[in-house]
């Protein structure tokens, strides 16, 4: 027992010395010793399963102390004024065109670029940021969502004795901790389990996911386990069971990516950085140094996309944080810059949430080609992906129909026969360029740089590149301590380790029951903006308009199914939303989670902010036609649609055809060969269902291919052989017409029924005598 005594000790002398916030530095370091030379020692002294379960559990409580004492640390550390209110974007471009020279600017707004701009505010240096598009409108907004070291790394890491890929492993798990612990109501712990179909693989597969706790050491987040085949099926259920020998669990942590890159660059803004989205870089300006004679960059030239204005902002520093659009920026500084980026292409997909268990992930290791694809709930949906293709470069990728369908075929090789997953199940499609790197400073530039790389050239030009979501602030430290040092500014060691970000100060679990208990929010709603905004959850409530109902109280939902309200919109403008199409696919996540609801609530999301922002009627018509464009090429709506095609083969049996000939004739009373929206109208209204003409509009627009107004009836076969073969599901117009016809059948004779519906009832003594 004596190894249960040093450790029970240890812990103790930690709460002793926890209070001691002055030394903590100190504390940190002696007790790592501590800890690693008693584990060191109780792995002699005492049998190694109980010890290695007992000491984890130290560990996991010593990350939790230290979280905690790297918070209070990280706040007395900064000792910069917090803008309880945000600058209005107004204000942030007016502080960029005024400030006669920033220390620092930051091009580029997604997770490093925030987190850079982050970083140089809280080191107390003046600090500005650019984005042309809005933030997060990029990669970062496009992830698999998981924070993560990554398994697959290391597992390569060991395979190939690669000391690079260990290291980039074990920095990951670190910023994993942390991230966690800064923005607790973005993330959550999220059990993934590895399913396993051959018994040499439990072995296998279970030292490899035992070293990547292990390498987690006391930032490990729970210990990984073993599942027998019954237990495994009975918490994934969809999973396929034959030959299933049982399945490993590991936990890492998931979040809301957009939202994540969201609130670091609103963190920055409340520190006092002049920050601004849809502001461009024209070029960069440049300065003779004149002990040198060589040309230097001394800011840049931007200009607002919005009104068209430009203005010069001044910085002794540029950063270089625009992800897979590098090169572009890089050559504005020299047109002799070799490219450095291979982008390639991740989609991932979105599918109804039932096909995965509210609380446990699937990852398959070992695709058909040797990929890696998670199957992961997120936000009550399933996201599964991620491909990886070479692409090109664009500031609008598309989801391609094979990659689509690559990533269905994985899935179901994993699901239960039973489950059909279907194409027309999916929902919403993305695609994200993830920009790797080859770094300019090796002598091999062909080789692809598996971390990322900070590159400063001959101007001064400071360039950040590669990298991952989870690793953005080490990213960023290590961006800044080389623009220190390069440009001679005057600041201290970086400050975000432990450093709150917008909306974690006020959060706690159980806020979401005040949400519902002082503004009369639905539990779901008030879960949702606690998750999504955390301590500024109320303000968002504050400004909830009152249903008129007797329950919920205030927020009226943007459409039935999701848990957004219309108070989300007007507050998206105070977090700098600019177009409708910031709102769906970044504030809220409409756009990434089903893109007919996202359409759905277009509408009133351009009207609410058409007041706010005084749009004329014809900026509510443009925006409205680029939040659909936006719906239809990046979200997978034209993918989706295409399953539908004037080209796509009619793969119904003469009988079929039949059947849905008369169903069709059932509203085209009068043979003209198609249905208009004044058909399925008269037909409802005679079985008292009535629907107003624009949903009824946008029913049929989903069926009509060549957009002319009206379905034919080709156009319908189409629809139902699509139905039949699961390309489609849940039209609604398919469903509508049956429901239709059934009730119109019931009021027919028997002898002018459907022979389909001419079904004798069950009598009582069949059916159980009707219990």
């Amino acid at each position: 027992m004596l190894h249960i005594i040093i450790i029970l000790s240890l812990n103790q002398s930690l709460i002793l010395r926890s209070v001691q916030v002055d030394s903590c530095q100190r504390h940190r370091k002696n007790c790592g010793m501590a800890i690693r030379k008693t584990v060191k020692g109780t792995a002699v002294l005492a049998s190694g399963g109980l010890v290695a379960f007992y000491g984890l559990t130290q560990l996991t409580e010593y990350r939790k102390k230290q979280a905690r004492l790297s918070r209070v640390e990280a706040i007395e550390q900064v000792n910069m004024a917090f803008q309880d209110e945000l600058p209005s974007r107004q204000a942030q471009l007016t502080a960029l065109h005024n400030t006669q020279e920033f220390d620092v600017l930051v091009v580029g707004g997604g997770a490093t670029g925030s987190g850079c701009a982050l970083d140089a505010v809280t080191r107390n240096l003046k600090t500005a940021l650019v984005e042309r598009d809005d933030f997060s409108s990029g990669t970062s907004s496009r992830s698999t969502k998981l924070i993560h070291g990554g398994v697959r790394y290391l597992q390569k890491a060991i395979v190939k004795l690669d000391y690079e890929q260990y290291m980039m492993v074990k920095e990951a798990l670190h910023e994993r901790s942390n991230l966690l612990d800064i923005a607790p109501h973005l993330t959550a712990l999220l059990p993934i389990m590895l399913p396993i179909y051959k018994w040499w693989q439990l072995p296998y597969y279970w030292a490899g996911i035992k070293m990547y706790d292990l390498v987690a050491g006391a930032q490990c987040l729970k210990s990984s386990y073993i599942l027998s085949k019954t237990k495994a099926l009975e918490l994934f259920p969809m999973l396929k069971r034959d030959k299933l020998v049982g399945a490993i669990v590991y936990y890492d942590g998931q979040h809301n990516d957009a939202r994540m890159n969201l609130a670091i660059a609103l963190t920055a803004a409340r520190y006092g950085a002049a920050i601004a989205n849809y502001t461009e870089v024209v070029h960069l300006l440049k300065r003779v140094d004149p002990q040198m004679g060589t040309e230097r960059v001394c800011g840049a030239r931007c200009r607002d996309v919005i009104t068209g204005q430009e203005f010069d902002v001044r910085a002794k520093c540029v950063i270089n944080a625009t992800g897979p659009f590098t090169d572009a920026l890089r050559k504005m500084d020299d047109q002799k810059n070799p490219n450095i980026c291979q982008p390639s292409a991740g989609v991932h997909i979105v599918i109804p949430g039932y096909y995965s268990p509210d609380n446990m992930g699937l990852l398959d290791p070992a695709t058909s080609d040797g990929r890696v694809i998670f199957f992961l709930p997120w936000e009550k949906m399933t996201i599964a992906g991620t491909t990886d293709t070479p692409t090109e470069i664009t500031p609008h990728p598309i989801p391609m129909e094979e990659d689509i369908n690559f990533i269905l075929t994985e899935v179901r090789n994993y699901l239960s026969p039973d489950v059909e997953v279907r194409r027309g199940d999916v929902l919403a499609a993305w695609s994200g360029i993830r920009p790797l790197v080859t770094n300019p400073n090796s002598k091999d530039t062909q080789s692809i740089c598996r971390n990322h790389i900070v590159h400063i050239s001959d101007s001064g030009l400071v360039t950040i590149a590669g990298g991952k979501w989870t690793t953005y602030r080490s990213m960023a430290e290590e961006t800044l301590d080389a623009a220190v040092k390069a440009h001679n500014l005057s600041a201290g060691p970086s400050k975000t380790v432990g450093l709150m970000l917008e909306g974690a100060k006020d959060w706690t679990p159980t806020m979401y029951i005040r949400l519902v208990q002082d503004y009369g929010l639905e539990v779901e709603v008030a879960q949702h903006l606690a998750s999504s905004y955390g301590g500024r959850a109320y303000e968002v409530a504050k400004m909830a308009h009152v249903t008129g109902k007797r329950w919920p109280i205030v927020g009226k939902r943007l459409v039935s199914e999701f848990p957004y309200i219309e108070s989300e919109v007007q507050y998206a403008i105070k977090e700098y939303a600019c177009t409708a199409i910031d709102v769906i696919a970044r504030r809220t996540r409409l756009g990434f989670l089903n893109v007919q609801a996202a359409e759905e609530a277009l509408p009133r999301i351009v009207d609410i902010m058409g007041k706010q922002l005084m749009w004329s009627e014809q900026r509510k018509r443009e925006e409205l036609a680029a939040a659909k464009q936006f719906l239809y090429y990046e979200m997978g709506y034209k993918a989706r649609s295409e399953q539908l095609t004037d080209t796509s083969e009619i793969t119904l049996t003469p009988a079929e055809v039949d059947r849905y000939m008369k169903r069709f004739h059932k509203f085209d009373k009068e043979n003209k060969g198609f249905i208009t929206t004044v058909d399925v109208q008269r037909v409802l209204e005679s079985i008292n269902v009535y629907i107003d003409a624009d949903t009824l509009h946008e029913i049929l627009n989903e069926v009509d291919l060549n957009k002319n107004g009206q379905v034919e009836f080709n156009e319908f076969l189409q629809l139902m052989s699509a139905v039949k073969k699961g390309q489609v599901s849940a039209n609604r117009l398919a469903m509508l017409m049956k429901t239709a016809e059934q009730s119109l059948d019931q009021t027919e004779p028997l002898e002018q029924r459907d022979p389909v519906d001419q079904r004798e009832p069950v009598s009582v003594d069949r059916s159980g005598g009707g219990v």
